[in-house]
Order: structure tokens, then C-alpha cells, then sequence
């Protein structure tokens, strides 16, 4: 046995022992991405305070981090690939380093489990130059910067767990040359002038996944009104567009209430505070990207009164942003609701129910094709966004429509969206909640149509048919 006066100094010593703490990991363990997100933290907000000059493409500025502790933490990392110049942890200086795109920090004293810290990052950089993981997300164009890009973007333009799982909530202050606009997610707070500059302000009380943040930056014809719904109803739409297609953009987003309107009839109410639009030209990228209350679509409008892509996007605000995926494994659950969405649209205009879209696009593919052998349940990291994630995700959903009837399944869809609100979700956990609905064992339908590297016996009207 030790003396008294001994075992004093021992157990004094132990708190300090403990709060050494041990270092945040630098991987959440996604099974495709197994390099994104971090551990030993939850971000609860991101606060941007930023300044851009177009041209340039130089964007510089300080993001302030408040994040809770999940353990002792001597150092622990964002993802992030812009140069740091400077970092504080709870106001004090931090040492930091930038290594395989991360940023690793180490305050002065470990930051116990379960306390908030603040984190301040000054950074700068031209991000339209960098690449993570091989990729490029961020495109500038003569007037600014905009990007469509999954599931990479957010660690681009600023420091982040960039998993999402890991949601917060928001807020951003950008600073442009007058005559410009900068969009971000959620609610303009309000712009300031300030010398030949303004600043736009923007933010949002409801958490969003990092994959699901956005910057815009140019020259836009903005519009900022209030929707029949009485939300604010925010579009802009790039100068730097042709004509014909400034038209159509115009024509489609602009329906974007109508078409939030029917979809809340369907999948219960609208999740968000802020609905709209975005309209750019990101270089040769024609594609659409579900950022959180407004959708941005880039070179995707070129035909009249098309709109798919509108109805696509506006459907993630409920799949993808309101309950995003628990992993990107998940995706289809984000994709396959989107596109069957599309169907639902064309089926409620009169055009053709969705049971026969989801049996036409069946039959387009052969059983040979190799189509079939990617499955949409667990596409791997390489066939992500391929179509098959897309269309086999909406034939599954016509295969459980056709399974479960018309009243179950739209119980399933609300409920996805009233139990996990501004969550997460899994294919495991989506399964267990449609057999708990509909009372049918659904195992068998989801093997056949997620899982199964061929072609199901029969189409997706015929519901848990075999394969």
C-alpha cells in the first residue's frame, strides 16, 4: 500500500493523466470513402466568413467551427485541402499541419469528452486549382465560382467532417465585388455594402449534411420573393447563360412551388424554411445537384417545359437532404426516391403511371447486360452514380409499391421522412420500417431488386417476383 501522502499525489494526478487525451481518428469508417470524416467530434455549426475575388478565384477568410467532444482529445482533423495560416482552439493558438488532405490540429491542452469547442481556421487559396482524392469539385468561370459535383465538394472551400452523418447547422457571410451575388444555403440574412464590395449573408437553423452545402458566385439575375406557401422563394439565374436556355431555366424553376406543392402531398410536409433555384453554367458540367432548399442546375435546361430535373432535384429535399444516407453505400436512397419521383410526376400529368415507366426501363436492359450486374443496394465506390442506382432504385420502389398497395407504400415514404427527421438513414433500417408498415416480410423483394447482380424473372410490376 502506497503512504497517504502518496496516494494524494496519485489520485491528484489522475484527471491529469486523463485529460491528455488521445487523438480524434482521421477516417468516420465509410465503407466506400474510407478517407472522409473524422472522429472524437460532432459538428454542431459552421460559421463562414469569407471574401472572393472572381477572376482570380481566390477565396480567403476564417471558418469558426463549433463541434462537441465525443472523447479526451489531444489533436484531431478536418478534411480540407486549402492552405491554413492560422488556427485557434477555444481562443487559444493551435498547432496544425496539412497532410493528405487533412487538416490536423493539435490545441495546446486536450479539450475533455463531452465539451464544446470552438474551432477558428484562417485560410486562402484558389480552389478551383486543387485536387482531393483525384477529383476536382470546384469550377470558376469569368465571373465567379460554381461547382455540382458529389460526393465531394464541401472540403474544396472549407474546413469540414465531411461525412453525412455528421450534420450542423450553418451560417455564411461572403464578401464579392458590387454587382456580384453569392448564394449559399438556407435564408438571406441580408447583404451590406461595404466599399466597392457587398456582403451576402446566409443561414439556416436546420442541420444539413456537408455534401448537401453551396456556393455560387457571378453574375445572376436574382429574384427573391415569397412562394404561395409563404416561405421565401429564392432563384438566381446566371448571366453567363444562352438565351434559350435562360428561357427554359426560367420556365422550370420558377414552377418550383408547384411542383413543392405536390410532393408534399405526397411525402408529407416541405422540411425546410427556404425554397428555390440556382441556374449556372459550370463550364462543360451538365448536371443538377440537390443543395439544401435550392437546387443547382447546370447547362441541364435545353429542352421547353422539361421538368424532370426540377421535380428530380426538389425530391431530395425530403430524400438525400432532410434524411441523408448513413453511408454513401445508402446512395440509392437517395437516387432511386429521386428518379421515382420523375415517375410519380408523369404518372400524376396524365403522361403514364409510373408502374409502366419502372416495367418500360426494365426492359431496355437485357438480361446480359451489364446493367444488372451493378447493385444499386451496394453499387461500390466506383459505380456510385451510375444508373443503375437510379433505375434499379426506382424499379425496386415500383417493385414495392406493387407489393404492399398503394396506401402502405406513401405511409412508408412519410414515414422515412416524420421518423428520421434531418437524420440519417439505412437500406437495413428503410427495410425494417416498410415490413414493420406494410406487416409483410420484404426480404426477399429487396434481394431480388438491390441486391442481385441479374436481371429479376419479371418486372417490377409484378412485385416480389423472383429472380
Amino acid at each position: 500500500m502506497l503512504p497517504a501522502a502518496a496516494m494524494v499525489a496519485s489520485l491528484l494526478a489522475a484527471p491529469a493523466a486523463a485529460a491528455a487525451g488521445r487523438p480524434g481518428g482521421q477516417s468516420i469508417g465509410d465503407p466506400y470513402f474510407p478517407h472522409d470524416g473524422n472522429t472524437g467530434y460532432q459538428v454542431d455549426h459552421y460559421a463562414l466568413d469569407l471574401s472572393y475575388q472572381p477572376g482570380a478565384d481566390k477565396l480567403s477568410g476564417t471558418a469558426t467551427i463549433s463541434a462537441t467532444t465525443t472523447q479526451d482529445l489531444s489533436s484531431f482533423s478536418f478534411d480540407f485541402a486549402l492552405t491554413t495560416s492560422a488556427v485557434r482552439v477555444d481562443g487559444q493558438p493551435a498547432d496544425f499541419a496539412s497532410k493528405n488532405d487533412k487538416l490536423l490540429i493539435t490545441p495546446r491542452k486536450a479539450v475533455p469528452a463531452g465539451r464544446p469547442m470552438t474551432v477558428a481556421v484562417t485560410y486562402s487559396g484558389v480552389p478551383s486549382k486543387v485536387r482531393m482524392y483525384g477529383e476536382q469539385a470546384w469550377f470558376a468561370s469569368p465571373d465567379g465560382a460554381a461547382s455540382v459535383a458529389q460526393p465531394h465538394y464541401a472540403a474544396f472551400w472549407f474546413p469540414c467532417n465531411d461525412h453525412p452523418s455528421d450534420k450542423a447547422t450553418w451560417s455564411a457571410a461572403v464578401s464579392v465585388p458590387a454587382g456580384t451575388t453569392a448564394i449559399t444555403s438556407g435564408k438571406l440574412d441580408g447583404t451590406r455594402k461595404v466599399g466597392d464590395r457587398v456582403v451576402w449573408r446566409w443561414s439556416t437553423d436546420i442541420p444539413l449534411a456537408t455534401y448537401n452545402s453551396f456556393m455560387a458566385i457571378g453574375k445572376f439575375n436574382f429574384r427573391n420573393t415569397t412562394a404561395p406557401d409563404g416561405r421565401p422563394f429564392i432563384r438566381a439565374y446566371s448571366q453567363r447563360l444562352p438565351k434559350t436556355e435562360m428561357q427554359n431555366a426560367i420556365s422550370g424553376i420558377e414552377r418550383t412551388p408547384e411542383v413543392l406543392a405536390w410532393e408534399s402531398s405526397l411525402f408529407g410536409p416541405y422540411p425546410f424554411d427556404v425554397e428555390g433555384g440556382v441556374a449556372v453554367n459550370a463550364g462543360k458540367v451538365q448536371d443538377a445537384e440537390e443543395f439544401q432548399t435550392k437546387p443547382v442546375y447546370s447547362n441541364v435546361f435545353t429542352h421547353d417545359n422539361d421538368l424532370g430535373d426540377v421535380v428530380h432535384e426538389n425530391a431530395h429535399q425530403w430524400f438525400g437532404d432532410a434524411v441523408s444516407p448513413r453511408t454513401w453505400r445508402d446512395i440509392w436512397l437517395n437516387e432511386g426516391f429521386a428518379r421515382y419521383s420523375e415517375w410519380l410526376w408523369d404518372e400524376h400529368e396524365g403522361e403514364k403511371p409510373a408502374s409502366q415507366a419502372a416495367d418500360e426501363d426494365y426492359r431496355k436492359y437485357a438480361s446480359g447486360d451489364g446493367f444488372w450486374r451493378t447493385a444499386p443496394g451496394d453499387p461500390g465506390a466506383s459505380h456510385l452514380l451510375d444508373d443503375p442506382v437510379y433505375e434499379r432504385g426506382a424499379m425496386t420502389l415500383q417493385a414495392l409499391r406493387s407489393t404492399v398497395g398503394d396506401d402502405a407504400f406513401f405511409r412508408i415514404l412519410r414515414h422515412r421522412i416524420s421518423d428520421n427527421r434531418y437524420g440519417n438513414e439505412s437500406t437495413s433500417e428503410f427495410i425494417a420500417r416498410a415490413e414493420k408498415i406494410s406487416g409483410r416480410s420484404l426480404k426477399p423483394l429487396f434481394e431480388t431488386w438491390l441486391y442481385a447482380k441479374k436481371r429479376p424473372a419479371s418486372p417490377p410490376s409484378n412485385g416480389t417476383a423472383a429472380g
